[in-house]
């Protein structure tokens, strides 16, 4: 996987934890569980952020403000975003390496 791709996978993730922290925070310091790392995954969310390239960065923000998931997995040769068929040509050899994007809704793919 590209290493950007991976950035992009690690900030969409370590965001929804953080909104559900944010979100579910009350009930679950209800429950008797603790909100400590939330600092903690506010600092990770910023290096993430700061090792991504500004351009994917923006297209990612984009991506997900539209979305809500910019980055979403291929299974089975669909985009598990809209649904579409990822053509073979993109895991074919001259497209490893590089970040793609699905030709239907436009998120950010990857391959589990």
């Amino acid at each position: 996987m590209h290493p950007q791709l991976q950035l992009l996978v690690a900030l969409q993730d370590t965001e929804g934890m953080l909104r559900e922290v944010e979100e579910e925070g009350d009930k679950l310091e209800g429950m008797g569980f603790s909100n400590k790392g939330l600092e903690g995954l506010k600092k990770a969310q910023e290096e993430i952020v700061g090792k991504i390239d500004p351009r994917l960065a923006g297209r990612y923000r984009r991506l997900k403000g539209k979305f809500g998931h910019a980055v979403v997995p291929v299974v089975g040769n669909l985009c598990t975003g809209c649904f579409a068929n990822i053509p073979s040509s993109f895991v074919s050899k001259t497209n490893e390496g590089k970040v793609q994007e699905c030709e239907s809704c436009g998120r950010i793919l990857y391959w589990p």
